[in-house]
This record gives structure tokens, C-alpha cells and sequence, in this order.
């Protein structure tokens, strides 16, 4: 199967790699600086699980090489899915499958107008992983899995060749039936997550063990949780009790990729994340103050950042 991920950051990078530790066929569509970087020193991963290093990973840059994957994985933040989806448009045929990677859910939509229904999968991941100045793949926790499956939930021929190429590997591949209502789960988890780090400033373990901090992780979860319910998102019954036992059971100094994107003063994810939600709240008629707090607070860094302020 020929497998092409969108960058080699992070996330693509880590998953990628392992995959093509297994040996299957694995490209890189890449922006011009990070291709000559892989050039130079190869694709570097420091992990937990084992490290890699791929001296001549395969790259291309956009509109080079244009033929039809059979996969194609987008693990870009959410602000630069057009432009994504733009680069990927020449190499996704009939028969090609888009598994999306990022945060969120509003994503689906975007990509099904671009590609069609057919072709978007759904999915997800759980890691803890950065790229480092070095440009190295840092990935420091056991958690390192990837779920995918037919937004349908069927055990689709092209779903299960998927699988294949996938399994085998020294992550977690995890082939799901229910993928649509785990990836509002995790939806559900991330907005909690990056919401009370950013807002607090804080790791989460600090957060928890103060009583009010705690007090307002709760509510921000079921605020999050009742838009969601009252929009028909598939929650499973008690999502919003497993989310706060899920908070309570990561490590103390745990921290949001959202919260690492403010303090090195990067764009961040608010509106993917948390306006969605809020848009969605206001039209449903539902009032949610913690996560207007949250989103304020983003939008605020925000206007710092474009005025060239540092406000963290």
C-alpha cells in the first residue's frame, strides 16, 4: 500500500517512521526547508518505544510526482488544513482514503467537501510528541495510538487493507467499528485538556489538586459535554464521568499542546476547538462560561500575538 503522510512533523513523523521501520511504503509531501533538513540528517526519532533514524526517508513537495496514493494522512493543525488540502488535491484519486489526524471534529466536513464522503475516513490519535530545535521527534510517554475506521463503522474491504499495512508496526494501530463517537471522546478530552492548561497557565496537576481548579474542570467538561449531547454527537453514555477520571489519571506535569503552542507563541487551535463549540452552544440556545472564559483568553493572546506582544 502507498502511504502518503502530510509533513514530517510530530505526529507524521513518529507514525511514519514506525511504519516505515515495518518496511511499508511511505512518502512525505514536505515544505521545501524541511525537505532539505531530512536530507541532511534523515529523519531522527527519540523514542520510549525504541528510537529510529531513516537516512533517505522519501519526500516530495507539491505537484512533484503527482500519482494516486491509497492512503493519505493529514496530521496538520487546523489552521493549515487548506492549505493541506490544497497540496494533497493532485494525489488523491477514485480509490484514495484521507485519514484525518487533527483535533476536533469540524475538520470531517472540511475535508468531505474537498474530497468527497467517500474518500474521508475517520480518526485519531493519542501521543505526547514534539519536534525539537534539532529537528529531531521527541516522543516521551507510552501512549502512542492511532485509531482509524469507516465512518459508517463497516469492515470495509479498502479499511482492512488498511489495517494490514498498518498492524505489525511498534505503535498502536487500532482498527475501530465506533470511530465517529471516539473521536468526539477524544473532542471531548482535548477541549477540556487544552482549555483549563491554557486558561490556568499550568500543568494539569497543579489545576486538579486545588479546589477550585478542580471545581472548574468539572464544569468546563460538562458544559462541553451538554453542546455536544444537545447537537447529536454520539457521546456514549457517561462520557462526561469517563473524561474527568481520564483528567484525574494523567501525569502531574502534563501539559496541552495548545498551552505549549502559547507559550512559544504560536497560532494555536482556539477557534477550531473551542469556537466551534461555542458557535454551536449560542445557536442551541445553551450558555457555557468556562469555555467563553476559555475562548476569550485564547482570542486575547491572540490579538497580542498579531500585534507582535508576547503575553505569556
Amino acid at each position: 500500500m502507498k502511504i502518503l503522510i502530510v509533513g514530517a512533523g510530530a505526529i507524521g513523523g513518529y507514525f511514519g517512521g514506525r511504519l516505515l521501520e515495518k518496511g511499508e511504503d511511505v512518502t512525505f509531501l514536505v515544505r521545501e526547508k524541511r525537505q532539505q533538513q531530512l536530507r541532511e540528517n534523515g529523519l531522527v526519532v527519540e523514542s520510549i518505544h525504541g528510537d529510529m533514524h531513516f537516512p533517505e526517508p522519501k519526500t516530495i513537495l507539491t505537484g512533484e510526482n503527482v500519482e494516486p496514493y491509497d492512503a493519505v494522512l493529514v496530521s496538520t493543525k487546523s489552521y493549515h488544513l487548506d492549505g493541506a488540502i490544497e497540496s494533497i488535491q493532485p494525489y488523491v484519486g477514485d480509490e484514495t482514503m484521507v485519514l484525518p489526524l487533527l483535533n476536533g471534529i469540524s475538520h470531517l466536513d472540511i475535508l468531505t467537501e474537498a474530497f468527497g464522503a467517500e474518500k474521508v475516513i475517520g480518526g485519531l490519535c493519542f501521543i505526547e510528541t514534539t519536534l525539537a530545535l534539532d529537528e529531531k521527534i521527541v516522543q516521551t510517554s507510552p501512549i502512542h495510538d492511532l485509531i482509524f475506521g469507516e465512518r459508517n463503522g463497516e469492515k470495509t474491504e479498502r479499511i482492512l487493507q488498511l489495517e494490514e499495512a498498518f498492524i505489525g508496526t511498534k505503535a498502536s494501530f487500532t482498527l475501530s467499528e465506533k470511530i465517529e463517537q471516539e473521536m468526539w471522546h477524544k473532542y471531548l478530552f482535548i477541549t477540556s485538556m487544552s482549555g483549563i492548561t491554557s486558561l490556568f497557565c499550568s500543568p494539569i496537576g497543579p489545576i486538579r489538586e486545588q479546589e477550585h481548579g478542580w471545581k472548574t474542570i468539572e464544569r468546563l467538561v460538562h458544559e462541553a459535554a451538554a453542546i455536544m449531547e444537545k447537537i447529536g454527537a454520539p457521546l456514549a453514555s457517561g462520557a462526561a464521568a469517563n473524561t474527568l477520571a481520564r483528567i484525574k489519571e494523567i501525569g502531574h506535569g502534563m501539559k496541552s499542546s495548545l498551552q505549549r503552542d502559547m507559550e512559544k507563541s504560536l497560532l494555536t487551535e482556539g477557534d477550531h476547538l473551542f469556537g466551534y463549540l461555542l458557535e454551536n452552544a449560542e445557536q442551541s440556545g445553551l450558555t457555557a462560561p468556562i469555555l467563553s472564559a476559555i475562548y476569550g483568553n485564547v482570542k486575547i493572546y491572540e490579538s497580542g500575538l498579531a500585534a507582535g506582544k508576547n503575553l505569556r
